[in-house]
């Protein structure tokens, strides 16, 4: 009786990081946490200031309230794009100390821009999911405008 030896399963050896490496991706991981929460706090404090200032304007038809309410929205979208931005660069340096080695990267460094080329922040406001929460609002914004005008 002849038996077909059974393959066996491939068997990659996956290099073990160091107690210093996973103490030092967790400080960058808290990091990313920070940022996506102070990125969520944004869009809020955004979506109530311009639910507030838009219901003003439509109510008394304040055309430079409605002209004014375009401003916290910019700056929010800007402030929003930083954080998006930077959470991208930590995410950057992450992937860097993942590595084995910690991929030339210092202990416990923090600095995520020398590890992060091509991460732009221009780019990083103008990502597909900031332009739709702000764009929505600016169009909601520029609706109450042309009302305000035309009453």
């Amino acid at each position: 009786m002849t038996s077909e030896a059974e393959p066996q399963p491939l068997l990659t050896a996956r290099p073990t990081l160091s107690q210093e490496q996973v103490t030092h991706l967790e400080f960058i991981q808290a990091v990313i946490t920070r940022l996506g929460n102070n990125s969520f706090l944004v869009k809020g404090w955004c979506l109530t200031l311009a639910a507030g200032l838009l219901a003003f304007a439509a109510e008394g038809s304040r055309v430079s309230v409605a002209v004014t309410a375009f401003v916290p929205l910019v700056a929010f979208w800007l402030l929003d794009g930083y954080f998006l931005w930077q959470e991208r660069l930590f995410r950057a340096l992450y992937d860097r100390v993942r590595t084995p080695g910690g991929g030339g990267v210092e202990p416990f460094a923090m600095d995520p821009r020398p590890h992060a080329a091509g991460v732009r922040w221009w780019n990083a406001t103008r990502s597909v999911t900031l332009a739709l929460f702000y764009g929505g609002i600016g169009v909601a914004h520029l609706a109450v405008l042309i009302a305000v005008l035309l009453a």
